[in-house]
């Protein structure tokens, strides 16, 4: 279960228009590398991970983030098809086989990858990795959901 929150949460980030992120106070644009830093950094503060580790760590770890969102993107694509007016039984079925498909996959992808992680970091950590991975997103998400309240004060200010 705690997988699948994971890969929603993910897959909702990935979604959002790129380039705009609120986090933590932050109210500023950053382009996708500057993103990934500032998601490293926050990572390897709260997993405690070494210098070491980290520069180890992170590619293999955005390696993954590229895969899956590729999977997000085919995902995405099918729910697309899906509002196509007229489709037929077959077509529906054929576009949910698919997602069924693509999230095996991304299961699969996931599962992998933690295999590889384990020769950088111990178990532990990995784990450390994920729960700040998720704690990195729940912030983003909520400084976006901020950011309108934060407008409109702003508009009531003028």
């Amino acid at each position: 279960m705690e997988l699948k929150r994971i890969i929603i949460l993910f897959s909702l980030v990935f979604a959002m228009v790129p380039g705009i992120w609120a986090f933590d106070g932050w109210n500023q644009h950053l382009n996708p590398q500057e993103f990934r830093e500032k998601q490293k950094e926050f990572i390897t503060e709260k997993a405690g991970l070494t210098r070491e580790e980290a520069d180890r760590f992170f590619p293999l770890y955005f390696e993954l983030q590229d895969k899956k969102k590729e999977l997000t993107d085919r995902s995405s694509k099918l729910m697309q098809k899906g509002k196509q007016e007229n489709l037929s039984e077959a077509e529906y079925e054929n576009i949910l086989k698919g997602m069924i498909d693509i999230r095996m996959a991304s299961e699969e992808l996931e599962k992998s990858y933690i295999d590889a992680f384990k020769e950088i970091l111990s178990y532990q950590k990995i784990y450390q990795v994920r729960r700040a991975e998720m704690r990195f997103h729940r912030e983003i998400l909520k400084g976006i959901q901020q950011q309108p309240r934060q407008q409109e004060q702003r508009k009531g200010r003028k």
